[in-house]
């Protein structure tokens, strides 16, 4: 299984937003710098991120980005919610045959043993902060 790479620029994003908070003027052009993409991309992850509620932007070109909640607050669960989109994290699949013992069967056996590991996966991210990412950084 691989996601996008949503998630990975957003945890990008966050730690250049919070490391170099005292240092630097923090811009999509500062970000795109560091993360290797377009300062679009970057911008894009600004109004995920924003409308998740993770960060707070001051208007115009003279503004800034900075975190809303301390890093000890955000997850990797909230960042992960905030970029991905809302689809289910699995698939099943829509064309298996129903008039086969199995085909009939499969989505139900799949989906509840998925629907564990989807729980499993989001207490995992839920357990790793950014603070945890910052503090590898140093």
């Amino acid at each position: 299984m691989q996601f996008s790479s949503r998630l990975s620029i957003a945890v990008h994003t966050l730690l250049v937003i919070e490391y170099f908070k005292d240092q630097y003027k923090i811009t999509s052009d500062f970000i795109a710098s560091s993360v290797g993409v377009n300062p679009v991309i970057i911008r894009n992850t600004f109004v995920k991120l924003k409308a998740a509620d993770l960060v707070e932007i001051s208007g115009g070109r003279s503004g800034s980005i900075n975190l809303k909640r301390s890093p000890e607050e955000i997850t990797m669960l909230d960042i992960f919610r905030a970029v991905e989109s809302d689809e289910e994290l699995f698939h099943l699949n829509d064309h298996a045959n129903l008039n086969c013992p199995v085909g009939k069967q499969v989505n139900k056996i799949l989906e509840k043993n998925l629907v564990e590991v989807k729980r499993n996966f989001e207490n995992d991210l839920n357990k790793i902060t950014l603070k945890n990412f910052l503090d590898n950084l140093k």
